[in-house]
């Protein structure tokens, strides 16, 4: 069997984006890695759910294991970089650190798992936040240093998400014209994608690892109260580029 190094910025980041990939390479007996450069503290606690003490850094970490565990995630590691914040701009954050320490770091693991296969973002690192920009620069340095075989970038198939928002109150979601407006630029055009992976079989172990990040998705939150055949048409798939592949993939390997 295979081993899958996941690289993402948040806590939350990794079940959106990738969750089902990962769910999926457990479940088939491939050992799977998660990285994550920051514990997401300059976020917000949208839930209202923090203990008296408990900072947002504390409780999103351990939200993000509990979601690892869910997923099947062999080894979670944090680099422990500072969250940018929610616009992007935090000055120590993980956006302004020096990108070839970072690289190294990541890149050691690699090494230390001999990766098979190796997963950042895309270049405008899925939604144009700095610190998922980062993910993606630091994230093709340690391939580079690590030598790294295989490298995909996570990403969002556009053409489907403007298709999906469009229909989104068939679903029951009210979405907003900013979201729509957000949607114009998140991902790539559908014809850049080379690997489309349907997760199909594992959208609720998805559904219950969103659930476990509980300060970014309120169990009151639209998009968990979805219907199974709605929850299954938009996150039942996820996309990549395989750097040097060609369009047609189905999966990683």
């Amino acid at each position: 069997m295979s081993t899958a190094v996941f690289f993402h910025a948040h806590p939350d980041d990794e079940v959106l984006f990738t969750g089902g990939t990962m769910a999926r390479a457990a479940a088939e007996g491939h050992r799977v890695v998660l990285v994550t450069a920051t514990r997401g503290d300059r976020g917000v606690d949208r839930a209202g759910v923090l203990g008296a003490g408990e900072t947002l850094a504390e409780r999103r970490e351990r939200e993000l294991r509990q979601s690892a565990a869910l997923l099947g995630v062999d080894r979670c590691e944090l680099l422990g970089y500072q969250d940018s914040g929610i616009d992007g701009d935090g000055a120590d954050g993980f956006s302004q650190a020096p990108a070839e320490e970072a690289a190294a770091r990541l890149a050691a693991i690699l090494v230390e798992e001999a990766a098979d296969v190796f997963i950042t973002y895309d270049e405008r690192g899925i939604y144009g936040h700095p610190d998922h920009v980062k993910v993606h620069q630091v994230g093709l340095r340690a391939a580079q240093l690590a030598d790294s075989a295989s490298v995909f970038l996570a990403t969002i198939d556009r053409d489907r998400l403007q298709a999906l928002l469009v229909l989104a109150e068939t679903f029951g979601l009210a979405i907003d014209d900013a979201t729509l407006d957000w949607a114009v630029g998140a991902g790539v055009a559908g014809e850049r994608i080379t690997a489309t992976v349907d997760v199909s079989d594992y959208v609720e172990v998805k559904r219950a690892a969103m659930a476990a990040h509980q300060t970014q998705f309120p169990p009151s939150a639209g998009v968990l109260l979805l219907p199974p055949p709605a929850f299954h048409t938009v996150f039942g798939t996820e996309w990549y580029i395989e750097l040097g592949g060609a369009p047609g993939r189905s999966w990683l390997w």
